[in-house]
């Protein structure tokens, strides 16, 4: 089932194209018939783990220092360490790296000073703490140094879990999140905390869905936005101000929209803030609608709707520099969570609303106006790479529409990157952009793009290398997009992702491994993964076959939509062509379609399962979600099922789509080895899923093996753990592909 970017691991299908062997029965990750392939030139699970991992980076408002937070995990001492790393963007400076011993957060308070936010004190007594960090640029040790050394306190937080910061300096207002009970007092959490601890049972009571949602069962807390003053006093000492105002009080809105919500969820001017929030007169397990709203930072007025009413999902809005304008991305169909996403520009002086990106085929992901608001920035999915574009802001028309009448320079965003995947854009002044970006080679990494106000091909700098040192002597295998006629006759693409040494034609021949992402509504991306990484597969020595079949994003939305109703259909027709496809062109000297294995998570398990099931396709593999049926009843969002198979199960097209899809209605033919992996806390495919999988196949007689982390969701995030599932995956794929090198 589809997820925000990044690729689901909470159950993982696997089989290979050969007879059936014993029963596994090791737990530990020692074992004398299985290593991993490791050495100074080898990419390996291990190292993955160790990789530092940084998230976006954040510029300050004159656009010369930009931080980043880094965690970094070491097996040995099996801890993860955490700091924020803080680069210069036009000198040869050389960057700062702060410890952060307890973690937490970190926003700007001026172009110089850093606020961290970190939780303090002991059990019932812990709040956040804030702190002022302030940076010096040392011209003469030609380095950014902290002055002060240590933090200065600046003052505290009621609770231990506000987070989401976004400041505005001009206001002197800190707008953040955190989850209030139903009074929606921040100051009265700790006390409205006990007492429901106390309440003497531990039953969860519903008279609505959500009931759980991701990896959580819901309590009477929820996500609410709140500000308060924060502003530097004369002689130069920060202050925290202790009136905390609920500004959705008495809307019953939450925002940042659970369970990922986060700062893109709103934005903050010198005056409001805009936000979305799931529209509260919906069941929201089974509507995607959010409203986008904007209220007075100071929460002096009632929220007023901006969006029409009629629309699906909304997501990032934000506010031009100038505040006379917002824009956010939309979606048209309610129920439906892969849509096309649309720009929308409001015009707050005006009142109008209009569409930018009608007659774009793409689904717009994320958007920023330029520092002169001329020009809005944004990301969307282009062939398997999330890129960067711009594009004029035009002329508001007269009145609201969705379909405005615009020139043709208003109507085609312009191409700034070409590859990897871009997050995190940030204009700045001087017609330049931050941005993070990562790809099948490396992980996040800051860039900044130069001469945007030039007009011709911006310049691209890289302002950091978290990864250089343990990605050294590597070789990682960059991919090589291949494409072929699919389904109804259309292109699809894949990737191959080659092992190391690896030389078509050459006598060797290699394992393949196809890997079948999730979603449906997902893609395989030039980009890093934590968690289904590619490269990782390859240098462990398997030709990687990754297939973009029918539903894929980033190709057109008819080609997303295309596997509405038809999750056994058409995708199949693409994997099967694609299979063929590698297989022709590249000789059996170099794979061997004997030793060819394949995984998949989410709708991933989901084709390996339908596969397993459907041995005349002339491949078999193993899968996850154990009967679809299921799903339309014990899945969180129930939308989603909805969307997918036609209707609520029980309805007659879902009924019939149900029939003739379910894998549970093949089962007597799976006969393929099959290793099962779930988390115990996956709400969105409940583990009784992967459970009644591995029940199957024992009763079938299928080699099989279970693998259950109770404490993972829909991902495996624990880095041993994910060095555990690793390690599982390789052993099974091992013991049936690799045994003839």
């Amino acid at each position: 089932m589809r997820v925000p970017p990044g690729f689901p691991v909470s159950v993982l299908g696997l089989a290979s194209q050969v007879p059936l062997q014993s029963q596994l029965n090791t737990t530990s990750m020692i074992a004398p018939d299985f290593a991993f392939e490791e050495g100074p030139y080898i990419f390996s699970p291990k190292d993955l783990v160790e990789l530092p991992r940084a998230d976006a980076g954040v510029a300050n408002d004159v656009g010369d220092l930009v931080y980043i937070p880094v965690s970094e995990y070491s097996l040995k001492d099996k801890k993860n360490s955490k700091s924020i790393h803080v680069a210069a963007v036009e000198t040869t400076i050389l960057p700062l790296d702060i410890p952060l011993a307890d973690g937490g957060e970190a926003f700007w308070l001026d172009s110089r000073t850093l606020a961290h936010a970190v939780a303090e004190g002991a059990d019932r007594e812990k709040v956040i703490n804030l702190y002022a960090i302030s940076l010096k640029v040392d011209t003469n040790s030609a380095a950014i140094t902290t002055f002060p050394t240590s933090p200065v306190y600046i003052g505290k937080f009621p609770t231990s879990t506000a987070t989401n910061f976004r400041y505005s300096a001009e206001a002197g207002i800190l707008v953040f999140s955190d989850n209030v009970h139903a009074d929606g007092d921040l100051k009265k959490v700790k006390e409205n905390d006990e007492a429901w601890e106390n309440r003497g049972d531990t039953a969860f009571v519903y008279d609505e869905t959500f009931e759980r949602h991701w990896d959580t069962w819901v309590v009477p807390k929820r996500s609410s936005l709140f500000s308060v003053k924060l502003a530097k006093e004369p002689g130069g000492k920060w202050v925290l101000g202790d009136d905390f105002v609920n500004l959705l009080k008495g809307t019953d809105h939450h925002a940042p929209v659970e369970p990922f919500g986060g700062t893109d969820d709103f934005d903050v001017s010198d005056t409001h803030v805009i936000y979305t929030t799931k529209d509260p007169k919906l069941p929201k397990a089974w509507h995607t609608k959010q409203d986008i709203y904007i209220v007075d930072i100071n929460g002096k007025s009632t929220p007023k709707e901006l969006t029409s009413g009629r629309q699906g999902a909304t997501h990032n809005p934000v506010f031009n520099k100038a505040g006379d304008k917002a824009a956010w991305i939309e979606l048209d169909q309610d129920g439906h969570e892969s849509d096309r996403g649309k720009l929308v520009i409001y015009d707050l002086k005006k009142d109008v609303r209009f569409t930018v990106t009608q007659h774009w085929d793409r689904t717009v992901s994320s958007i920023a106006f330029a520092h002169d608001d001329k020009t809005v920035f944004l990301t969307a999915g282009d062939i398997a790479r999330i890129k960067i574009f711009s594009l004029p802001v035009p002329e508001t028309p007269s009145h609201s529409t969705t379909d405005p009448d615009l020139p043709e320079v208003y109507r085609h965003p312009r191409e700034l990157t070409s590859s990897g995947a871009a997050t995190g854009i940030q204009p700045l002044p001087k017609g330049r952009l931050v941005f993070t970006r990562s790809s099948l080679t490396a992980p996040n990494d800051v860039f900044v793009l130069r001469d945007l106000d030039k007009g011709g091909k911006p310049k691209i700098d890289q302002l950091t290398k978290f990864s250089a040192e343990g990605l050294k002597g590597k070789s990682l295998d960059e991919g090589s997009d291949f494409w072929f006629e699919g389904a109804e006759g259309k292109k699809v693409h894949g990737w191959i992702i080659k092992p190391p040494g690896f030389k078509k034609g050459e006598k060797k021949k290699w394992p393949i491994l196809l890997a079948i992402h999730g979603g449906p509504e997902g893609a395989w991306e030039d980009q890093w993964s934590n968690r289904w990484n590619l490269n990782v597969f390859a240098q462990q020595g398997y030709v990687v076959i990754a297939i973009n079949p029918t539903g894929s994003t980033s190709f057109g939305q008819d080609f997303t939509n295309a596997i509405k109703e038809d999750w056994g259909g058409k995708p199949f027709v693409d994997l099967q062509k694609g299979f063929k496809y590698i297989l022709d062109n590249y000789p059996e000297a170099s794979v061997d379609p004997d030793r060819a294995v394949a995984a998949g998570a989410s709708y991933g398990g989901y084709a390996i399962n339908w596969i397993q099931g459907h041995p005349e396709y002339g491949f078999n593999f193993k899968a996850l979600a154990f009967g679809a049926q299921s799903h339309g009843y014990s899945t969180d969002e129930l939308f989603f099922f909805n969307y997918e198979w036609g209707g609520r199960p029980w309805e007659p097209r879902a009924r019939e789509v149900i029939k003739k899809y379910d894998p549970i209605n093949f089962v007597e033919k799976w006969s393929v080895p099959m290793l099962v992996i779930h988390g115990e806390k996956d709400y969105r495919l409940p583990v009784t899923d992967g459970i009644g999988a591995f029940h199957a196949l024992q009763q079938l007689g299928v080699p099989s093996r279970l693998v259950v982390f109770p404490d993972e969701n829909h991902w495996v995030l624990n880095h041993r753990n994910s060095l555990k599932w690793h390690y599982e995956v390789f052993r099974w794929l091992g013991k049936y592909a690799k045994k003839n090198d």
